[in-house]
């Protein structure tokens, strides 16, 4: 595709928001081997502009998760329109990876530290067998859920905590508190939703939330010994970690940036 005369005058940022099938990729990051999401998005970049180009992203999600509201940015001194960035990327890219839209953004928004919350689901399919056709997009739990005992244990998750029993000793090279505006339980027929928003999240924070929470739902343990869970500073104590094929990044939210926050509506906080 050529580019536009007076491409190469002055360097813009661009916003995407991005849904990609997390199954086939090795997480969002780049890794030294392995396919990535990033990776995808850094080729078919490079071959719309025909120079190499870094991508930043709002959120690293692990290997085998998905997203629907995934945020990236990039520069570039092409003069194309967002609607050319969309549709010539999606051309560029597999078929599970897309360019939902694209913006122009301030060259000072950094598309990690100007996001005020990210939002996540985890899903279950509680059902007597596994699932056939949505295999790749829930985890499956064969006991019987019960989604008001799992909700009334998430909801003391909500507020500023210390989450290390949620994470990993790979973390703990900074901050284990982060700030959760709110933690549900939703069932919809024989699907579990479990939707949380926080500031930000530690290394397999909502996979070893949503292991904990099945953990009540079945019974096993009581709201009483999860909410425990946080009072305790044993690291990786919570769970067990649930496979990444059932968490989704929803959205990332950016208020006071119009172009991307209009797409990430803020009116559930």
């Amino acid at each position: 595709m050529a580019q536009r005369t007076g491409a190469a005058e002055e360097r813009k940022r661009l916003a995407l928001v991005v849904e990609y099938e997390g199954t086939g990729y090795n997480g969002f990051q780049l890794q030294s081997n392995g396919r990535t999401v990033q990776g995808e998005l850094e080729r078919a970049l490079e071959r719309l502009l025909q120079t190499p180009t870094r991508v930043k992203g709002a959120s690293r999600t692990d290997a085998g998760a998905h997203a629907r509201g995934q945020v990236v940015s990039f520069e570039s001194a092409a003069d194309y329109t967002e609607e050319v960035y969309r549709s010539a990327l999606n051309y560029y890219l597999p078929e599970d990876i897309r360019v939902v839209s694209a913006y122009t953004v301030p060259r000072k928004f950094d598309v990690r530290r100007h996001a005020t919350s990210r939002v996540y689901d985890y899903c279950i399919a509680n059902t007597a067998a596994p699932p056939a056709l949505h295999r790749d997009f829930v985890h499956w739990e064969r006991r019987s859920l019960d989604e008001g005992r799992m909700g009334e244990a998430a909801q003391k998750l909500v507020g500023t905590h210390d989450f290390v029993a949620f994470t990993v000793p790979e973390a703990l090279d900074r901050s284990t508190v982060r700030h959760v505006y709110k933690w549900e339980v939703e069932r919809r027929e024989e699907l579990v939703i479990i939707r949380s928003e926080a500031n930000a999240y530690l290394y397999q924070q909502v996979r070893r939330t949503a292991g904990a929470l099945v953990g009540v739902g079945t019974g096993e343990s009581t709201v009483e010994e999860f909410e425990a869970l946080l009072e305790g500073k044993q690291c990786g104590s919570a769970g067990p970690l649930l496979p990444a094929r059932g968490l989704f990044l929803v959205r990332v939210k950016y208020p006071g940036f119009p172009p991307v926050s209009g797409v990430n509506d803020d009116k559930e906080r």
